[in-house]
């Protein structure tokens, strides 16, 4: 069984979501018969790379709300985050993310794909590191066991992996994706949004049973889309 997943690293539900599958597949009893792979997603193709803006004022900008009010959607999402284990912090950098879903192509083909984008998700949201900045980026990616050489030739090359980047898109509009995370089980059965875990494994597990092509929406507020992340309560 492969369950391809499509995200950002710019979007919270997918660092939230990422943990929340994690757990339903750890509880799945034929887990050791999946496979996971990570797909690209931009959910801001146009933000200008490298960039100095804090999330915060991103956030007002794009729902015209006041700073104090998109540190309250902030809030809320943290929340959400420490219900599983994980650090929030809001005083990051919103910037580009093409970069870093090259490395994470790169990561694939040298078996560390999952290593990179948890220490890639960590440095973003639990540590507001600065993931335009190509020294940053080469210290995560060879932390994650990604070859120093191999790190320092993609951040060097913008073509190197772009192509595998433009595909998954591509892959991501014909299934109808239109927001982050989505999780599609053997092409057969799609799951859009951060999902509870026991959602996570009783998809996997109908899958396994019946084989059905079906989708299951994300719940209110925990999905990345093109007019931003939705927030509980908003």
């Amino acid at each position: 069984m492969r369950v391809e997943i499509w995200s950002d690293i710019a979007c919270p539900w997918c660092y939230i979501g990422k943990a929340r599958f994690e757990a339903g597949l750890a509880a799945f009893a034929h887990r050791d018969g999946v496979e996971v792979v990570h797909r690209s997603f931009e959910l801001d193709p146009d933000a200008p790379a490298p960039t100095d803006i804090p999330v915060l004022d991103m956030l007002a900008s794009k729902y015209r709300v006041s700073r104090d009010e998109a540190a309250a959607m902030e809030a809320r999402v943290a929340d959400a985050a420490a219900g599983e284990g994980l650090d929030y912090r809001s005083d990051r950098i919103h910037g580009n993310t093409f970069d870093l879903h090259r490395l994470l192509h790169a990561g694939k083909a040298h078996g560390v794909q999952d290593a990179l984008l948890d220490a890639l998700y960590r440095a973003n949201f639990a540590e507001a590191r600065p993931l335009g900045d190509p020294a940053v980026l080469q210290e995560i990616a060879t932390g994650a066991g990604l070859p120093a050489e191999e790190a320092a030739r993609v951040l060097a090359d913008p073509a190197a992996y772009a192509q595998e980047v433009r595909a998954d898109e591509r892959e991501a509009a014909a299934l109808g994706a239109t927001g982050v995370p989505f999780f599609v089980i053997d092409r057969r059965y799609g799951i859009s949004g951060g999902q509870p875990a026991d959602v996570f494994r009783q998809a996997l597990e109908r899958a396994h049973a019946d084989g059905a092509i079906q989708t299951l929406a994300a719940p209110d507020g925990e999905v990345c889309g093109d007019d931003g992340c939705a927030v509980p309560g908003v």
